[in-house]
């Protein structure tokens, strides 16, 4: 699941932080990403938005979304697009050695947005 803030990079540098902090707040309150166990979410930050890689549910990506929109409306001023793909990924390491996904479902996740 990809989110992103629509306009980031027209926003002034302390928006875009402001903002990013406030999507990271609303995002971390989801029911989805609180109860979550460390081994079954992957959370990547994209600079103007996040990924959240579920990899055991493939309803938890919606029902994260929905909570994610229902939490936007007190939040106008936050516009964003998401977007949901159920397919193939594979582990990688990142240059940071962080654990990080390549592949299928993740890329066409990021095209659907």
């Amino acid at each position: 699941m990809f989110v992103d803030l629509v306009g980031y990079s027209k926003l002034l540098i302390e928006e875009q932080r402001e903002r990013l902090s406030q999507l990271t707040e609303i995002v971390l309150a989801t029911a989805q990403v609180r109860e979550a166990p460390d081994e079954q979410l992957i959370r990547l930050p994209t600079g103007d938005g996040m990924a959240l890689v579920f990899r055991n549910s493939s309803e938890e990506p919606a029902r994260c979304a929905l909570e994610i929109a229902e939490a936007l409306k007190k939040h106008p001023e936050i516009p964003v697009r998401m977007g949901i793909h159920s397919g193939p990924v594979s582990d990688v390491t990142d240059v940071s050695g962080r654990t990080n996904i390549a592949g299928a479902g993740i890329n066409m996740a990021q095209r659907v947005m």
